[in-house]
């Protein structure tokens, strides 16, 4: 099926400027999105222009940890890392088995955690006391139903330290998660043109 996409031209071989092991991450992260396109959310990694502008709320002097929810091939993590913010501070929880091991190969500083970011539960011990400084994720929200992405969102704050961003895409223009005012705030941030496809970046607090 690959083979044809690339005779159609969804797909193009690698040039000059772009890197064997770039290359392999889109060939991975594309057939992914074939297994489960709901779960991966689109054909391609994230862009360099997007993952710069989320990971641009992350404080790198901050004690506080960082969780990456969905970093797949790792084109966030490395803009979060950019950032200047320690490996050792920063928590990648993936969903994907095949992802795991290269992202642990890139980033062996990183605590990688295999699990379900709509069931964090199961993936963080109840009686964790600390707090995360910031999330960054690259979820499909869209994909799945308004009620989990509410859970989704209400879940994540109780494990941020106060005024802390959920820092969320999406290829809408609306937000994927239901404004609730009384609970977080909603914030556009960047739309980034640049990204295939264009991309909108979407930041929540949780209301004073």
């Amino acid at each position: 099926m690959i083979a044809n996409l690339f005779k159609l031209g969804i797909l193009v071989q690698p040039q000059h400027n772009k890197t064997p092991n770039k290359f392999a991450d889109e060939i991975r992260f594309f057939r992914r999105w074939i297994k489960n396109p709901k779960a991966t959310g689109g054909i391609v990694p994230t862009g360099s222009a997007l993952a710069k502008s989320m990971a641009s709320f992350v404080d790198p002097n901050s004690t506080a940890p960082v969780l990456e929810l969905g970093p797949g091939t790792g084109v966030i993590t490395k803009a979060i890392l950019a950032t200047g913010l320690a490996q050792s501070q920063l928590t990648c929880l993936e969903f994907s088995e095949e992802f795991i091991e290269p992202l642990k190969l890139l980033f062996p500083e990183i605590n990688v955690v295999q699990g379900d970011a709509f069931n964090l539960e199961t993936s963080f011990p109840s009686d964790t006391t600390e707090k995360f400084g910031a999330v960054i994720s690259a979820l499909p929200l869209l994909n799945f139903p308004i009620e989990l992405r509410q859970k989704f969102i209400t879940d994540l704050l109780d494990l941020m330290v106060p005024n802390a961003p959920i820092v969320q895409f999406s290829y809408g223009r609306k937000s994927p998660i239901p404004r609730n005012d009384a609970l977080y705030s909603t914030k556009a941030h960047d739309w980034v043109v640049k990204n295939i496809p264009p991309a909108r970046v979407w930041v929540y607090r949780r209301t004073a």
